[in-house]
This record gives C-alpha cells, sequence and structure tokens, in this order.
C-alpha cells in the first residue's frame, strides 16, 4: 500500500489534505513539524507536544551523528526511545547544515565560479564527488559524510521519515553551478537509495522507514522541472522541495510553483525549513503537504509571541513596556496551556526578571499556534472552505497558479 492517501482537494488551488502512514503513526497533512534539531524541541517536552496537537517531529542527523553520536541512539532503542517520543520522526540528511558551514564568508566564490571539484570551500569543508569533509564545530574534529554514511547514520537513529543526502547550492549561485550541483544531487540519490535498499534493517531501531528524495534547480524552472522528473522517477516513499528557495518570499513561492506541478499528485511533498505563517498558507495553496522550522521555539527565546494581528506580522514583543499591567492572554481564544494560564502581563515579567518560564510559556504557544492553525487547514480543506480560511488570513484571495509548461 502506498504510504500516502489523498483524502480531499480544494478546487480552487492546489491544496490537498491526506493521511501519510508511518512506522509509528498516520499523519494528517497538511502538517507543521516542530524542530527537535538535538532529540529536543527546545524547553518543550515530547507530552506538551503532543497535548498540543504534534502528530511528527524533526531531528537533526548532522548534531545527533556529532552529539550523542548515532550509534548511543541505537544503543538504547533509536530517538523514539531516546527522547521518549512515540509518533513519528523525520530526520533530515545533514547536508543544510554541513553546508551552512560554508556559506558566510565565500559570497564572491558562489556566483558560478566555482574551480572544478573537488572544491576547498574553506577551512571547514571540502567536497567531492564522493564524500564531503568537514570539522566538527564542536571541538574541530575531522568527519567524512558520504550519500551512504548519511543514509547509515539515519539507519541508526531509526526515525520513520529519513532524507537523501544533498549538496546544497547557496541563492547567490548561477545557472552553470546550480546545473552542476543538482546532477551531483542527484547521483547522491541514487546512492542514497541503493544504500537503503540494500542495508538489512532488520536489527536496527526502525526497519521500517520510509526514504524521501530531495528535488534541486535553484530558482530556474527549467532545472526544477528537470529534477522532479529525475528524482520523482526514482522509487522514493516521498518528495521534498530543497537547494536554493531563492532570496524572499515571492521567489520562494516562483519556485514551489515551477516545480509543484511536475511531481506526483499520489506522493506527500516536503518544503523543506519553512514555516513562518504566511509560508504555510501559501504553500498548502500551492500543493504542500509538510513543513518544519526552528522559528516558533527561536521566537520564543527571542521573547516574540505568535499572535494574529491587524498589521499581519504575526508579532507580538513581550518584553514591551506597554504589556506590564495587561490582563490578556497572549492570544485571545487560544486554548494553549500558556493562554488558558497566564496573562501577557505574567510573561512580561518572567522576561524582565529573566526567568526561564517565559521562555518555556511562549514557545510552548507558539508551536501550539502553528499547530492550531495546521488543524485548522486541514478541517477547512475537508469542508471545502479553504479558500474563505486562506482569505481570513491573509486578507487576499488565493492566487492564480501557472499551469505546467
Amino acid at each position: 500500500m502506498a504510504p500516502f492517501t489523498i483524502t480531499a482537494r480544494d478546487p480552487e488551488s492546489r491544496a490537498r489534505a491526506g493521511l501519510l502512514q508511518t512506522a509509528h503513526g498516520t499523519v494528517a497533512t497538511p502538517v507543521f513539524m516542530p524542530v527537535g534539531t538535538r532529540a529536543t524541541v527546545k524547553s518543550l517536552t515530547p507530552h506538551e507536544l503532543r497535548d498540543h496537537g504534534a502528530s511528527i517531529i524533526l531531528g537533526n542527523t548532522y548534531h545527533l551523528y556529532l552529539q550523542p553520536g548515532h550509534e548511543l541512539i541505537a544503543r538504547h532503542g533509536g530517538l523514539h526511545s531516546f527522547m521518549g517520543w512515540n509518533g513519528p520522526i523525520l530526520t533530515d540528511s545533514g547536508g543544510f547544515q554541513v553546508f551552512s558551514l560554508v556559506y558566510g564568508g565565500i559570497a564572491d566564490e558562489v556566483k558560478g565560479r566555482r574551480p572544478a571539484h573537488p572544491t576547498r570551500l574553506n577551512d571547514m569543508v571540502t567536497v567531492t564527488e564522493e564524500a564531503v569533509i568537514f570539522k566538527s564545530y564542536l571541538d574541530g574534529s575531522r568527519h567524512v559524510f558520504t550519500p551512504e554514511r548519511s543514509i547509515e547514520v539515519q539507519h541508526h537513529l531509526g526515525a520513520d521519515i529519513i532524507v537523501c543526502f544533498d549538496e546544497l547550492p547557496p541563492f547567490r549561485a548561477g545557472y552553470d553551478y546550480t546545473a552542476q550541483s543538482m546532477a551531483r544531487t542527484h547521483r547522491w540519490a541514487e546512492r542514497c537509495l541503493i544504500a537503503h535498499q540494500r542495508r538489512d534493517r532488520s536489527a536496527l531501531p526502525n526497519p521500517d522507514q520510509l526514504l524521501f528524495g530531495i528535488v534541486h534547480g535553484g530558482i530556474f524552472p527549467d532545472l526544477r522541472r528537470a529534477s522532479a522528473c529525475y528524482i520523482s522517477d526514482m522509487a522514493f516513499d516521498g518528495l521534498c522541495i530543497g537547494g536554493s528557495l531563492g532570496a524572499n518570499k515571492t521567489q520562494m513561492y516562483e519556485v514551489v510553483d515551477m516545480t509543484v506541478p511536475y511531481l506526483p499528485d499520489g506522493m506527500a511533498r516536503h518544503l523543506l525549513g519553512v514555516g513562518d505563517v504566511d509560508d504555510l498558507l501559501e504553500g498548502v495553496a500551492r500543493g504542500i503537504d509538510m513543513f518544519d522550522c526552528v522559528s516558533p521555539t527561536r521566537l520564543g527565546r527571542h521573547g516574540a509571541a505568535l499572535i494574529r494581528n491587524r498589521e499581519r506580522n504575526w508579532r507580538l514583543n513581550v518584553t514591551n513596556a506597554a504589556l506590564r499591567d495587561d490582563r490578556q492572554p497572549l492570544q485571545e481564544g487560544c486554548p494553549c496551556y500558556t493562554c488558558r494560564h497566564f496573562s501577557r502581563a505574567y510573561i512580561h515579567h518572567l522576561y524582565r526578571s529573566k526567568e526561564l518560564l517565559g521562555i518555556r510559556l511562549v514557545s510552548l504557544h507558539n508551536v501550539a499556534f502553528l499547530l492550531n492553525l495546521m488543524a485548522d487547514i486541514r478541517s477547512a480543506l475537508a469542508a471545502g472552505r479553504f479558500g474563505e480560511l486562506y482569505t481570513e488570513w491573509l486578507g487576499k484571495p488565493l492566487p492564480v497558479l501557472p499551469s505546467p509548461e
């Protein structure tokens, strides 16, 4: 049986609802995945996540490989047992984090003018056709990631959904380098798939893992189309849209528009690393099923609560002096634990006093805010009113989406 089935469609857009079957339960889509980079969604317990509607979370292969190590986690029964989460988990490949070590100080080198491979990108990372060699940000130790190694690490972590290892070009990269990088990602995808299919996983924490491929191509329509068709023809269980998504939101939506029409209708689609309120609604309208982002807990650590407001910037600065005596919850009508029990004034006091509870309460609210939005989107799709919900939130009609060429 296919792991993904569609249960509802919006007649005015590409939005759809579905069910994704995994070894640790069924995920209703569209879905937002809170990010548990190091086997924890920062400051929140698995029980709190489950109680507030999380059905699947994300872990990071790169960080967990470096600390505490995938083999240790496997000895403890895999990520589910190690972190006390009994629902589905997705792990990314580690590629984004490895290449993120690069794209800070080489702006002049990433405009399509890189030397022939192997390429010494900087003191932290070297890329060859075979592997990526990088230094640990923890202690400077040397590590080698091949596509096969990434899959091996993810097998030991035991997530329900694992992802192919890919090369991440920056959004500044020109056409030629983006095409070269995409071709390498395709070759690495083939190696990941072979490694996944050949491995005997019966003794590993989760023998029934799904493998998702990643579509690349930068901001170039012909490359996105070519990558979507190439990766879709391989025996993956689902697909991610990755690589460079552009320099801004408008460009990101254009990338999604130029990619989704060439993806199989019956496979789950994950837009990697995206999770702002407007991005969730725009992504769903364009046919995306899965999202992940660190933003809700990151905002919590910086004193920003997600709310609905006239400006549609979705932010409330809880350290603002105007909240010092405010008896309202962060968001009127929000069912989360924070909003049911505490006022803005109390949360303002916690941040001003540098009490850790403030970060926990706002992070919990922010995660719940996005999970509730996704639940409302799924309900609207089932009821045939997604367009109304989209307009209620964003104040504009559904976009007119381009047809495939």
